[in-house]
């Protein structure tokens, strides 16, 4: 049996892939968190062989997570399952040490299968996230955002690197559709980013964000 730590911060979500994984032949789900602290927490408790995580969960993130659980841990295996797969997302999960990457559209089969790829030694990844990788390494040689690559500093306000980009495209006149296009992501996603910065900086439209993008150097 693999036994398997599931982590989602909604309820319902993590109940729902912790019944599902109990209708899979030789899976023993054997904990279950909320964030990134608690999947830590029980992966040094119950040794699992496998990590299902989330990545945007409160307290502890999940490509913190799952650093810390390779560190501590290098027994214990990581497949993310999650709904965003931009690079801002899929590139830190890998870096942090993932062997795994699945969206949470992923039907049972798929979700096993990844699962006994990565304790057999291999890569858990879908289809869209391997051409992903193969395309950032064909076109660079290495993962982009490598740590070193570029000079880093501290965001305002908590933005993150995806968010203080996806800001400085709007600085720059851009459309939805356009940030969407030149970032490889969907709608939904920009719009995610866009709501949350506009939250963390207190702006109100588009107008205010080119300001406050202006102000900051984010540009």
């Amino acid at each position: 049996m693999t036994r398997v730590v599931v982590a989602d911060d909604q309820t319902i979500v993590r109940e729902g892939i912790v019944m599902l994984l109990g209708l899979l032949p030789d899976i023993d789900v054997v904990g279950a968190a909320a964030d990134g602290e608690e999947a830590v927490r029980l992966v040094a408790e119950q040794r699992p062989d496998v990590v299902l995580m989330d990545l945007r969960m409160p307290r502890c993130d999940g490509v913190e997570a799952t650093r810390r659980i390779r560190a501590e841990h290098p027994g214990t295996q990581v497949v993310v399952l999650t709904t965003y797969a931009d690079d801002g997302d899929l590139f830190p999960a890998l870096r942090a040490g993932a062997r795994g990457y699945l969206t949470k559209d992923a039907g049972g089969d798929e979700i096993a299968r990844a699962i006994a790829d990565v304790t057999a030694g291999g890569a858990g990844l879908s289809p869209a996230v391997q051409s992903r990788v193969l395309d950032a390494l064909s076109a660079g040689g290495r993962l982009p955002g490598r740590p070193g690559e570029t000079a880093s500093r501290e965001l305002p306000d908590g933005l993150t690197a995806r968010e203080a980009e996806v800001l400085a495209l709007v600085a720059d006149g851009l459309s939805n559709t356009e940030i969407a296009g030149r970032l490889h992501v969907s709608m939904a996603t920009v719009k995610t980013h866009i709501n949350n910065l506009f939250a963390k900086t207190g702006v109100r439209d588009r107008a205010q964000a080119v300001g406050y993008a202006y102000r900051h150097g984010i540009t």
